[in-house]
């Protein structure tokens, strides 16, 4: 555990010196601007439109965040060549990696805690309340965030920083309409489509099961057996793609 324990902290050192804490702040201002916005254009929705913005604006800059880190971190290693020295140690590649993407979440759960920290103090300010729904929607959103930081760390395991950075992105939006897409090419006449739609669903994370904002502006109520299966369901699919980007950082020629 030694190892592992050291490359997170390690890494999240790094993401202190490239100033990622700017966040909670950018977060704090954009909340402040926001609600002040807010009061001048409603009163009897208020608690629904606070919900949706701080929530919206933490899972947005929390995936671009993640995103940068996670397609980033193993491409500066081998751009800076330090990639050399953490093999030559005595430290598997697959540890390397583990801990790397370990040091990756590390920062995003301690920022992501801040953002939510303020997010309900202001609540609090307004005296609106503060539901399981929100808890709710914030925990999975940092199971969102583990299935978004595999797919970073899977493309960074054999590609460079832009398209590393690409491709998440990409998968990030077309994961919130997989289910969409599946219910399309269902409803097509074609058998070909009907199979491409469900290849295309069982290949991409439907990251709307992640998805409990909504819930959480409308204070739903969700049941226990749901939770445990979407949090299931990511870390099943976290643990896919973390196993491959091993197989192919242990493949890839750093000559």
């Amino acid at each position: 555990m030694g190892p592992f324990i050291a490359l997170a902290f390690n890494g999240f050192r790094e993401a202190r010196r490239n100033r990622v804490t700017l966040l909670v702040a950018i977060f704090a201002l954009a909340m402040l601007l926001s609600t002040t916005l807010v009061l001048e254009v409603t009163v009897n929705t208020f608690d629904r439109v606070l919900t949706d913005v701080g929530l919206g604006a933490m899972s947005l800059m929390l995936v671009l965040l993640t995103i940068f880190l996670s397609s980033g971190l193993i491409s500066r290693e081998i751009e800076r060549r330090t990639i050399f020295l953490m093999v030559s140690k005595p430290i598997s590649r697959g540890a390397f990696l583990v801990g790397r993407l370990l040091g990756n979440m590390l920062t995003v759960t301690v920022l992501q805690a801040a953002m939510a920290a303020l997010f309900f103090l202001l609540m609090r300010f307004y005296n609106s309340p503060i539901t399981p729904a929100h808890l709710t929607a914030i925990g999975m959103l940092w199971f969102e965030l583990w299935l978004l930081s595999g797919v970073g760390f899977l493309m960074s395991s054999f590609s460079s920083q832009m398209v590393s950075a690409f491709v998440t992105v990409s998968v990030y939006f077309a994961g919130h309409l997989a289910s969409d897409i599946y219910k399309l090419a269902g409803k097509s006449k074609s058998g070909a489509v009907q199979e491409l739609g469900k290849f295309v669903y069982y290949l991409l994370p439907d990251l709307s099961k992640l998805n409990y904002r909504p819930h959480a502006t409308y204070n739903a109520a969700i049941s226990g057996t749901e939770l445990l299966t979407s949090a299931g369901y990511a870390m099943a699919f976290t643990g896919v793609l973390v196993s491959l980007a091993v197989v192919l950082f242990n493949r890839r020629d750093f000559r």
